[in-house]
């Protein structure tokens, strides 16, 4: 295991701490962060992750949305992975919504892209085994949430193991990928032309399945990518069709920035929390 701590701050009571390794489905190093809250009782504890979106790193949450006073008061784990692999040798593309930083948390089928992007087994199969061994007294429930292209990849994770996440949620996700700029480009690129393929991949179609967890959407009005980007009507129309436990909310007057999530986290952990204890 090549797993490194290269960061470990105090924060509320609890660590935030910073580990790179060598990623074997990634062939690269990656970087990811993990808050690891008191448990001054020693009670088990549980895994929440939250994943990113386009461009960012596990800096923008860990830094920006002030999380780790939840975490802590909650007594949960939190886990922030990167948005794709990185380094010298990873293929990239010039566009800030492809390539390195917009890995889309698939994987990747047509080449360059495959060798590298395999960012769902990375985050479900490489790093969960990481994640769940540093968590101590982990009690093997877990919960997901993210932004954006995070947003989008909570929902598709969580929902293909609808059986492992207790809960789901979303800040602004790409909900209905392949009705959206950003889903089809990315999906074309890193899976190919045949749209056929799309469909284990797609948010919209997932969200028809039956026995998935509980999901809370958050959508600000002012976001400068909506609806463009960020078009929920497939995936709502498709929810409410079959029956789905979808709690969608408009919020007005916010954006899509870390004011927008930090706002309204409280609530998100509020909803995690119900399923996780």
């Amino acid at each position: 295991m090549s797993l490194k701590q290269v960061e470990q701050r105090r924060s509320f009571g609890g660590q935030q701490n910073k580990y790179t390794h060598y990623s074997e489905v990634l062939k690269c190093d990656m970087t990811f962060s993990i808050f690891l809250p008191s448990n001054k009782e020693q009670k088990e504890i549980p895994l929440l992750w939250f994943l990113s979106g386009l461009t960012c790193t596990d800096d923008n949450f860990s830094q920006k949305s002030g999380f780790q006073s939840l975490a802590e008061k909650h007594q949960v784990a939190v886990i922030i992975p990167d948005t794709s692999p990185r380094g010298e040798d990873v293929a990239d593309d010039d566009a800030f919504d492809l390539g390195q930083g917009a890995g889309f948390y698939v994987n990747a089928t047509e080449q360059p892209w495959a060798t590298h992007y395999q960012m769902y087994s990375y985050i479900t199969e490489e790093l969960h085994a990481i994640a769940t061994d540093l968590v101590p007294n982990f009690s093997g429930k877990e919960s997901i949430m993210g932004h954006s292209m995070g947003g989008y990849g909570a929902l598709m994770i969580g929902m293909k193991n609808a059986d492992r996440f207790q809960s789901i949620s979303a800040f602004s996700p790409i909900s209905s990928p392949v009705d959206v700029p950003w889903g089809i480009k990315a999906f074309t690129t890193y899976l190919g032309e045949d749209q056929s393929t799309w469909k284990e991949w797609d948010t919209a179609e997932l969200v028809k399945q039956s026995g998935i967890p509980p999901i809370l959407i958050t959508q600000g009005t002012a976001d400068n990518f909506y609806p463009e980007q960020l078009n929920e009507k497939p995936f709502l129309e498709n929810a409410k069709q079959y029956d789905q436990p979808v709690e969608y909310n408009k919020v007005e007057g916010y954006d899509h920035s870390y004011f927008f999530i930090s706002s309204f986290l409280a609530e998100h952990f509020d909803f995690h929390m119900e399923k996780l204890v």
